[in-house]
């Protein structure tokens, strides 16, 4: 299959502050975003990057745009939009101070069984469970792996750029961990995390990179490119990329 390399967007006010932006409309990235944005498209600019597929949200938009403008003016990959890729609905959560959260019961549920949690409805603010935000974005994901491949072959590199407890439950579901155990999980702002997958199962091939050396996948697209996935881990753990 594909590549996917899952992009949080870079930081907002909102995440400086300790504020849960949830679906707040048009929060932009503030200065530091816009720098690490920066610094993700440097790293992506020799990858071969054939698609972006970004949260409607504008912070994810907003990255997107710096990650593609950062790519030569001929290798320039397409931007779409998949609202599965968006953050989680946190209903009457949103817009909410972190550590007035921490006082409620429910952030006990969300830490420690978060499969069981479904965020409280709001008048203005749409909610959802936390499996249900797993569930439509590991579909996204898979949907995206096999367009792509389709499109452009096997070891097509594409990239979605999403939300930290979006990407967390991705990451999730390809190590087959419960969703209950992914908040061991961390994914920081502009980090890069990479998957790929096979017909047997998921490979995870990277978490919460956050390094500043280009993201070099060459040798894992001409392996794929000429021997295909069988979906084999190689025991012992093989010898690495070249």
């Amino acid at each position: 299959m594909a590549v996917c390399l899952l992009v949080r967007h870079g930081r907002t006010e909102a995440n400086a502050s300790g504020v849960l932006a949830g679906w707040t409309p048009g929060l932009a990235l503030d200065t530091t975003g816009r720098e690490q944005a920066a610094a993700v498209a440097a790293r992506l600019r020799t990858t071969g990057v054939v698609a972006v597929v970004a949260s409607p949200l504008h912070r994810c938009q907003e990255t997107a745009e710096v990650l593609v403008d950062g790519i030569p003016a001929d290798a320039r990959p397409p931007v779409h939009t998949d609202e599965r890729l968006a953050e989680a609905r946190y209903g009457a959560w949103t817009g909410r101070r972190l550590e007035d959260l921490a006082r409620e019961d429910l952030w006990r549920q969300v830490q420690d069984r978060p499969s069981t949690v479904t965020f409280p409805p709001h008048p203005e603010h749409e909610h959802e469970s936390m499996a249900a935000m797993q569930e439509r974005a590991v579909a996204a994901v898979q949907e995206w792996d096999a367009r792509l491949e389709a499109e452009h072959g096997a070891g097509a590199v594409w990239v979605a750029v999403s939300h930290g407890d979006v990407i967390k439950a991705v990451l999730a579901h390809a190590l087959a961990t419960p969703l209950d155990e992914f908040q061991r999980i961390v994914v920081d702002p502009a980090s890069v995390s990479i998957v790929h997958r096979t017909p047997r199962r998921p490979f995870v091939l990277r978490t919460n990179d956050a390094g500043t050396g280009p993201v070099d996948l060459s040798a894992l697209r001409a392996a794929l490119e000429s021997q295909g996935a069988s979906g084999d881990a190689a025991v012992g753990g093989g010898a690495g990329a070249t």
